[in-house]
């Protein structure tokens, strides 16, 4: 089992970027996602930006995975979709069944992210057999589930997204950019203002969601680094954590820390600290979510 470090979800500044990934080429983390997944009218980072940080991590030993968009809603983005898989050096992850659709007419290993509905062991079998090397589960999905599907040894490797904020859902309107009353066409990059998204709460001011451009996630991180043990036990391969801060750098040392040597590290979260844990336990995903000591 190894730890991964899933593609920065948010749009930070150029300098910001880099400055991050060149602390992720001087740490242990031995996987790196890289590429924007959420909405291509962040411009912050061009093609041949990530093209160069790819190289730049791959030469400090990290293993390399190119990301594409969650949706994919016009000819541009179908076009840019197909320069990135054609990359010719680095595998990609598909977050699209275009980029499923392509990686298999262009016989390209891909790994299949988060947004792809994988729910049946049967699906997981087609997608490995149209060159699937490694599968996210979805994840509003259980631990029971994931134990049913890995009954029998599978041709293809098993990630969890076990720290970060959940990735629920993508949506062809900015509800950022709504909430500065801007339309999505004319919206001046204004998610480039909440570094983490924006949290959105209920009437009672209660957390509920985090806005991020088109896409929605959680208000509260999942930390399931608890787990880890039961990870190994079941089968899964990788361990995501979706990156927030610079301070996650850190977390996923820490992570690839235990891994290796699980008596040595200590991983025990924040007390009163909220997490989300709940879809790992098979309950609503707000379960679970104040750590004890």
């Amino acid at each position: 089992m190894k730890v991964s470090l899933g593609p920065l979800l948010y749009c930070w500044q150029k300098q910001q970027v880099i400055d991050f990934y060149q602390e992720v080429a001087a740490s242990d983390i031995p996987l790196v996602y890289l590429g924007e997944a959420v909405c291509s009218r962040r411009r912050e980072l061009k093609w041949g930006d990530y093209l160069a940080l790819a190289q730049m991590l791959k030469q400090a030993g990290k293993e390399v995975v190119l990301s594409t968009l969650a949706l994919i809603e016009s000819p541009s983005e179908y076009t840019e979709l197909k320069r990135q898989i054609d990359n010719g050096e680095f595998m990609i992850e598909a977050n699209d069944m275009a980029a499923v659709y392509l990686a298999k007419e262009r016989n390209v290993p891909f790994v299949c992210g988060t947004s792809i509905n994988n729910y049946n062991r049967g699906s997981l079998d087609i997608l490995q057999r149209f060159g699937m090397q490694r599968f996210v589960m979805p994840v509003e999905l259980s631990k029971s589930w994931l134990a049913q599907v890995l009954q029998v040894q599978p041709q293809f490797e098993v990630e969890v997204l076990g720290y970060g904020y959940l990735p629920l859902a993508h949506s062809a309107r900015c509800f950022t950019a709504r909430h500065q009353q801007l339309s999505k066409d004319s919206c001046d990059t204004v998610c480039r203002d909440y570094a983490k998204g924006l949290l959105a709460q209920t009437q009672e001011q209660q957390p509920l969601l985090r806005l991020n451009g088109i896409q929605t996630q959680s208000a509260a991180c999942v930390d399931l680094r608890s787990e880890l043990s039961a990870m190994q036990q079941l089968g899964v391969d990788v361990f995501r954590l979706s990156p927030s801060s610079m301070a996650c750098i850190a977390k996923a040392n820490d992570i690839a820390m235990a891994i290796a040597s699980p008596a040595t590290v200590n991983l025990a979260t924040s007390v009163g600290t909220q997490y989300c844990n709940g879809y790992w336990h098979g309950e609503p995903g707000l379960a679970r979510h104040i750590s004890t000591p």
